[in-house]
């Protein structure tokens, strides 16, 4: 085994030991709670309630027939644009620093 997985198998070791003392430690309504949350928690993230599945799935708004033109006009520019150009246009741009173009290289950075 590496030394990564050895690690991981003592920290689940010691986890196991430390819930079992809890365990015998706890009273009976101490142990409830948690497991009845941990149930909740994991019965929502298996099964989810409908209308937060639907959210995803499809708007409730329908876009207006003006907001779906300019959505289409948008995209027919950038198809009969796109395939003549070579490189792609991205929202942003490079500034040029000063790193390695310090000429002042014996003055000390700090005083």
């Amino acid at each position: 085994m590496n030394k990564q997985a050895i690690v991981f198998w003592t920290f689940i070791a010691l986890a196991a030991v430390g819930v079992l003392t809890w365990l015998g430690n706890a009273s009976l309504s101490r142990i409830i709670i948690p497991l009845v949350v941990f149930g909740v928690v994991f019965l929502l993230y298996k099964y989810p309630p409908r209308r937060w599945a639907q959210k995803a799935k499809s708007p409730k708004i329908k876009p207006s027939a003006r907001t779906m033109a300019k959505v289409n006009a948008q995209s027919s520019t950038r198809k009969s644009s796109g395939s003549s150009k070579k490189r792609k246009d991205y929202p942003f741009q490079v500034i040029q620093g000063q790193k390695g173009k310090s000429n002042d290289e014996d003055i000390p950075k700090f005083h």
